[in-house]
């Protein structure tokens, strides 16, 4: 079985030319469904470019934001299914039927799993001149002066809206709520003292702390990361707000399970680089997975059903 999977994906990465299986035969799109500049956009134009070393074509990062995701998940998922458009996701995916109310297309039916790529924690960012030094200052200034001060999120959804969500609920603070279309954009704002806080993925958030733009106070990890080991975790101040912040990359339903394997087998060497390995510590990453399809498609669907129940309860 082993020696016939190869020979397949062989003759695929050959531009074999059978009905339905002509990949990669041109380049692949990678569709990103929030700004450019925040943690997916990044994680997406590493893979692409470790990905694309290795093949005879590019892979081209495309960003689509709007609507919590949903536009980029029906970007895809319209998309035809041979092997050339594929989605970045990440957390935030599994809670879109909870953000986004009768969406026009199932976000998770109507695409299938390839990889999931990596696991980070999310970082408490706090602007420069915010008048605290720690997590408990914070909470003290900010339980002291409720609706004084504002946070980024995504607005209707987006992990930088779920990492707010459970240390806001678990801290008893009431913060104002200030919507942006991605990670990017919300952390310009923060550097810039427009925003008091900003909950975002370790991927971008340790490098904005490291070059002074923001203060890192917390991340949501049950332990401190090897990125920042300086950097408390929640759960060190009695919270208990727990959030991993995972990436995956979809293709759309009904694309060959073969297609799915044979780039996710592209990504998951890649991956295994002393290069993108020391990346993806670099900026915080503390698993690199490139998990195969089934389990990829358990993990997801775990999530899925976690995450459900997590964002339904708070509504």
């Amino acid at each position: 079985m082993r020696g016939w999977r190869m020979a397949l994906l062989t003759l695929l990465l050959a531009g074999w030319s059978a009905p339905g299986l002509a990949w990669p035969d041109r380049p692949l799109r990678l569709i990103v469904g929030a700004a450019a500049g925040g943690s997916n956009d990044l994680v997406a134009r590493l893979i692409a470019e470790a990905v694309s070393s290795r093949l005879p074509f590019p892979i081209v990062v495309e960003n689509r934001s709007g609507a919590a995701g949903m536009i980029g998940v029906e970007s895809v998922a319209r998309a035809a299914p041979d092997g050339h458009t594929a989605l970045l996701i990440n957390t935030a995916h599994a809670g879109l039927r909870v953000f986004v109310p009768n969406p026009a297309i199932d976000p998770h039916d109507s695409l299938a799993a390839v990889t999931v790529i990596a696991e980070s924690p999310m970082v408490m960012l706090v602007a420069n001149d915010f008048p605290a030094t720690d997590l408990k200052g914070f909470i003290a200034s900010a339980r002291a002066n409720p609706g004084k001060w504002d946070y980024g999120s995504t607005g209707g959804g987006g992990t930088l809206g779920m990492g707010a969500l459970l240390f806001l609920r678990a801290a008893d603070l009431r913060l104002n709520e200030i919507p942006y279309r991605g990670g990017g954009p919300a952390q310009l704002d923060l550097a810039a003292g427009r925003i008091a806080m900003l909950f975002d993925v370790g991927v971008s958030s340790f490098q904005t702390a490291r070059s002074g733009l923001a203060r890192a106070f917390a991340v949501t990890s049950a332990r401190r990361s090897p990125a920042a080991p300086e950097v408390p975790t929640l759960r060190e101040a009695g919270l208990d707000a727990e959030m991993t912040v995972w990436q995956a990359v979809m293709m759309p339903a009904g694309t060959a399970l073969p297609l799915r394997e044979a780039l996710r087998d592209q990504i998951a060497a890649a991956l295994r680089t002393p290069a993108l390995q020391a990346r993806f510590a670099e900026l915080g990453a503390d698993r690199v997975l490139g998990l195969g399809v089934p389990e990829s498609e358990r993990y997801i669907a775990a999530e899925v059903a976690k995450w459900e129940a997590i964002l339904r309860d708070g509504r």
